[in-house]
C-alpha cells in the first residue's frame, strides 16, 4: 500500500486550472481499483492519496502522469507501508508481513 502525499509548488489558481483533469486522472485510478481514499490537505498546500499495489516502480510511473504532476503544479512524496492491520471495511487491503 501506498501514501501519496502532493505537495503545490505553484500558486492556486495554476493548481485549480487543472483541477478538472486531476479529478478525472483520480477517477480513472478509482475506477482501476488502485486509489481507495484521497483529499485535499488541510491547509491547503496539497493533497494525499491512499493507493494499493505492489509494485513501487509502477506506482511511480502512475504518479508522473497526474496533470498536476506533468503540469509542474505538484511534487510527490510517496511512502510505501504494510497494512497488517485494518477496520473491517478495509479487509480486503490487508497484507501480511513478509515470511
Amino acid at each position: 500500500m501506498f501514501i501519496l502525499e502532493l505537495t503545490y509548488v505553484v500558486p492556486l489558481d495554476r493548481v485549480d486550472a487543472l483541477l478538472d483533469e486531476h479529478v478525472a486522472w483520480l477517477d480513472t485510478h478509482y475506477a482501476a481499483g488502485v486509489f481507495i481514499a484521497s483529499g485535499r490537505k488541510e491547509p491547503r498546500d496539497g493533497g494525499v492519496i491512499l493507493a494499493v499495489g505492489d509494485d513501487r516502480a509502477a506506482i511511480e510511473k502512475l504518479v508522473a502522469t497526474d496533470p498536476f504532476a506533468a503540469g509542474g503544479c505538484a511534487t510527490y512524496r510517496i511512502t510505501e507501508f504494510l497494512a497488517t492491520k485494518v477496520a473491517p471495511q478495509l479487509r480486503p487491503y490487508q497484507q501480511q508481513l513478509p515470511s
